[in-house]
């Protein structure tokens, strides 16, 4: 059977507002991967490492947040600071033997844009590289 990733996808209301309003049926139609799962902020700034740990505890393969561009944050700073937590969490996977491109910070424009599914695709396409998380163990 193939591996197929289990992804959690992070989004700024702001920026994932469009993407959203589309509803899962028109994404897949747009080339945005079945197996990732949006798990949409208030804001970037919302997102704690606890919850990107928490996704990978949970069966997350990779993560990623989708936030603002850095000079463009709707809430000002929240986008730098969901960056700098993103790097901690690919920090902490590196200090324990863990690929950190399982975690990934995308920085775009608010609406429905190409670049939406293509983060998606990439981390679909960097995870299905990287195999199943070292996390699982044995089970799957």
């Amino acid at each position: 059977m193939a591996f197929v990733p289990n992804i959690q996808a992070f989004c700024c209301h702001y920026t994932a507002q469009q993407s959203c309003a589309e509803g899962q049926g028109g994404l897949p139609a747009d080339g945005f991967p079945a197996n990732v799962t949006i798990n949409r902020l208030a804001c970037g700034g919302k997102l704690e490492v606890t919850m990107l740990l928490k996704a990978f505890e949970n069966g997350a393969d990779g993560v990623y947040m989708v936030g603002c561009p850095t000079d463009k944050c709707h809430n000002l700073m929240g986008s730098q600071r969901a960056a700098k937590r993103v790097a901690a969490v690919k920090k902490a996977l590196a200090e324990l033997g863990v690929e950190p491109e399982r975690a990934a910070m995308f920085h775009l424009e608010r609406g429905l844009h190409p670049e939406f599914v293509q983060a998606a695709q990439q981390m679909q396409e960097t995870i299905t590289a990287l195999g199943p998380s070292p996390f699982k163990g044995g089970a799957q």
